[in-house]
């Protein structure tokens, strides 16, 4: 082995494949990677003597691994032993060896440095040190919250915007999980951010992460607030929120909205002729079948409210609806009542809208994508095609074109309704770091350059707190790896139907210990009979002569560092959703972005890696205590250093809103989002060639409806069935819509009699559909017990029911159970 990494195993005559094809080579253990050499064969009708064809290396760092199988064989067997792996980034291998003593070492070595090593730093990021030019770049300095804010129009000299920085947290001692700075209203002192605190989850207040530079309307996101089902208030929450709301009252903009380009800052233009939009494909993001049909807008529907403010500014004819945007099916949302949590009360929140998004929870999430995994799954021994089936159960794409539609909605309430809107969750780390984030990209045309996208991710990811290590797993799972044929008892996480009531109390009463709980958006543990999250192999760019050994530290070491397991059920491609629906963008509109689609790919990549600090953390307070500042590397330090790579050669700064397709903001197309073919190392034509939800029977390409796929591309973007992104909307005065995502938990009572519709019952009581819904979540959540335990005898008709019934009643009660921890 060439390089300072220390060698721990090296096993000769080892045969790797991957989609079919099959090298001979060797395969080197070492400290932080598997290491496979070897020589490729010669192309057809090139001789070998003459052009020797170049050895190739393989690496793999440990964190990427997802799946590790060992398969013994008999002596007797004509198989060879083998191990089977996957790796986070969608591509597997298998190894064959000579002799079963040497795979089983291989199998041992690795999982030992897989999940064994307990800390943290001791992975590959605590001992990388690059060689120039990656060496001379500080990737850590590219982000300052100050500067950033100063971008937005937001700094001691700039007030009169209704902005102001306050150091409340600068010990992280008011929020562990919030950023040391936060952007309040002015007219809120920190002594009212103190007592507002103690309503939202973890005191994750709302804050600002995004000012519109022309209507200084905002982007604010937080935790959710805890009424409980007593629906307790605070008073301090509700002034905040209302500060907020008002900012832009009286505020008047000397901007014109002449054409401009990002490389000065943001685009200040924002004026859209709202009747010539509506013929735009870009600018109907937003509309469902009901809407198009009326000829009106769900936002227009959502901001169709009496309760405006008579001195909010006119901004170019567009009357201010500000909103709040619980991202959570309302079922979910009600769930958390149960338990002390949940979500506004709008009769405190008077003069803005509330509406609830169909977006799913990290555990739906991460189902889905396990099940992409397992269509692509035997493309190490085999070059097959993925099975379409497969991918279509997944509902991978539907999640997706949720999450934009969700986008969507705050996009065009900030940009083009000209009113601020609140984001928030369960603890306002997932779901609301993706909307956050997206809504930016689509209002400002700076977060479409290479260095916004950076200070973006830094933002809203990394500074607001996502999970990172939580949802990534980097110190593995024994879970992960297993051994064919041999007995593995999977009852241990307590998952199995008799402890299912069990574990809805466990997970309730955690909630009140949240000291002893680290996420507030999992439950406990689902069954999970591989532990398998989305996973494959990659070539790394890591080079062993470019590392070196880690370096001892001090005993005393931070939180984030001590002995932690993964917990396989916290575990969502929440991230990887972000950066899917990144790619939708730049794909429905590929010349305005500064970027190329590579960039996100590799980002993907290194995530998961593990070879900088950037993402091992979940906080700002963990990353400074843990000094990743000072010990690794930024993984912007890759990126900066090959900046040409990854930059968009189709890119088109020029921003201006009077020609159609230069305007500032940008929306996704309606029933487009389509398969990341290349993130999941497949063809567009193998992952796209029925359209993203098509049916595996369909023997010819299903076209759209809608135009074709952009630039002439391959593959077809067939419209996906979708539901309104919209469950649920409430005002102080109505409540409409508020449906759920999965039947009520309560059991079905016979009623011949026709039961009149969902919009028949709102017209005659718009506030019914709430108060019932309400009541009967109360009863099904005290009646949980019982409905989990087996049917008493004199109750032969349950066991009639039919099959798909009964799941659908087990799928709501999961639901419930799975948002409330």
């Amino acid at each position: 082995m060439q390089g300072d990494e220390t060698e721990r195993l090296k096993v000769e005559n080892v045969q790797a494949f991957s989609r079919g094809s099959g090298f001979d080579g060797t395969l080197h253990i070492t400290a932080h990677h598997i290491v496979f050499r070897y020589l490729p064969p010669c192309p057809p009708g090139v001789d070998a003597t003459a052009n020797p064809p170049r050895e190739k290396t393989i690496w793999i760092t440990y964190p990427q691994i997802s799946y590790c199988c060992l398969r013994p064989c008999p002596s007797a067997s004509h198989y060879k032993p083998s191990i089977r792996l996957r790796c986070r980034d969608f591509k597997m291998f298998a190894f064959n060896f000579l002799n079963e003593k040497d795979a089983r070492n291989v199998y041992d070595s690795i999982r030992a440095l897989s999940c064994k090593i307990g800390r943290l730093d001791r992975l590959l990021a605590f001992a990388y040190n690059p060689k120039p030019p990656e060496s001379d770049v500080n990737g850590w300095q590219i982000y300052d919250a100050r500067k950033e804010f100063k971008r937005l129009g937001i700094s001691p000299k700039d007030s009169e915007k209704g902005w102001r920085i306050s150091e409340i947290n600068a010990d992280y001692k008011y929020s562990k999980t919030y950023p040391a700075l936060i952007a309040v209203p002015t007219k809120v002192s920190d002594s009212v951010l103190r007592y507002a605190g103690d309503y939202r989850s973890r005191q994750r207040i709302p804050a600002l992460v995004y000012r519109h530079p022309l209507n200084n309307c905002s982007i604010t996101r937080s935790s959710q607030p805890l009424p409980g089902l007593s629906g307790k208030r605070n008073a301090q929450d509700e002034r905040l929120v209302a500060a907020i709301f008002a900012t832009n009252r009286g505020w008047t903009t000397t901007q014109t909205p002449n054409p401009t380009t990002p490389e000065k800052g943001s685009p200040e233009s924002s004026v859209v002729d709202l009747n010539e939009s509506a013929a735009d494909s870009s600018f109907v993001g937003v509309d469902d079948a009901e809407a198009v049909n009326s000829g009106r807008t769900t936002v227009e529907d959502l901001t169709d409210s009496t309760e405006t403010d008579p001195d909010a500014p006119k901004i170019y004819g567009a009357q201010q609806r500000n909103l709040i945007v619980d991202a959570r099916p309302t079922v979910n949302a009600y769930a958390m009542q149960a338990v002390g949590l949940g979500s506004e009360k709008m009769d405190y929140y008077p003069g803005a809208e509330k509406a609830y998004l169909g977006i799913d929870n990290i555990h739906v999430m991460r189902k889905s994508l396990e099940c992409v995994v397992d269509a692509l799954k035997e493309s190490d021994y085999l070059n097959v095609a993925p099975s379409y089936d497969m991918l279509r159960k997944s509902g991978w794409i539907r999640h997706i074109a949720n999450i934009l539609d969700g986008t969507s909605l705050i996009a065009r309430t900030v940009g083009i309704m000209h009113s601020h809107v609140l984001i928030h969750c369960s603890d306002g780390w997932d779901r609301t770091s993706q909307l956050s984030a997206l809504s930016q990209i689509m209002l400002d045309p700076y977060y479409r350059t290479l260095e916004g996208f950076i200070v973006l991710v830094e933002k809203d990811w990394l500074s607001y707190g996502h999970m990172f290590r939580h949802r990534s797993g980097f110190l593995s799972s024994d879970k992960w790896f297993t051994i064919e044929n041999e007995r593995i008892d999977r009852n241990r996480d307590g998952s199995g139907p008799g402890n299912a009531f069990e574990n809805a109390l466990r997970g309730a009463k955690g909630l009140f210990n949240r000291h002893n709980n680290d996420s507030n958006e999992s439950l406990t543990q689902m069954a999970d009979p591989n532990g398998v999250v989305a996973a494959e192999l990659n070539t790394s760019d890591v080079d062993p002569n470019k590392e070196t050994p880690a370096k001892p530290f001090s005993n005393k070491i931070g939180p984030a560092e001590e002995h932690r397991i993964t917990k396989t059920n916290e575990l969502s491609p929440v991230f990887h959703q972000f950066l899917d629906a990144t790619y939708q963008l730049l794909y429905q509109h590929p010349t305005r972005f500064e970027f190329n689609e590579r960039f996100l790919r590799r980002l993907f990549y290194h995530l998961h890696s593990c070879q900088y600090g950037t993402f091992l953390f979940d906080n700002e307070k963990e990353r400074v205590e843990a000094r990743a500042y000072d010990r690794t590397r930024s993984v912007w330090d890759y990126f900066l250093c090959r900046r040409e790579e990854f930059l968009n050669p189709s890119y088109d700064s020029t921003v201006d809103d009077s020609i159609r397709g230069k305007e500032r903001i940008i929306f996704p197309k309606k029933g487009e989002a389509r398969w990341w073919a290349k993130l999941f190392g497949r063809t567009d034509e193998e992952m796209n060639r029925f359209g993203p939800q098509a049916p595996p029977s369909l023997l010819t390409p299903q076209t759209s409806n809608l135009s074709s796929p952009p630039n002439g591309r391959s593959g077809t973007s067939t419209p996906i069935p979708q539901e309104p992104i919209v469950m649920g909307t409430e005002t102080a005065a109505k409540a409409t819509g508020a449906g759920t995502t999965a039947d009520p938990p309560l059991e079905p009572k016979a009623d011949p009699s026709p039961r009149p519709s969902v919009e028949a019952e709102q017209m005659a009581d718009p506030l019914g559909a709430v108060k019932d819904f309400s009541q009967q979540f109360t009863a099904s959540f005290s009646s949980l017990g019982k409905n989990l335990r087996s049917p008493s005898p004199s109750a032969p008709s349950v066991e009639n029911r039919s099959r798909s019934r009964s799941h659908s009643r087990v799928e709501a009660r999961e639901e419930l159970e799975v948002e409330m921890q």
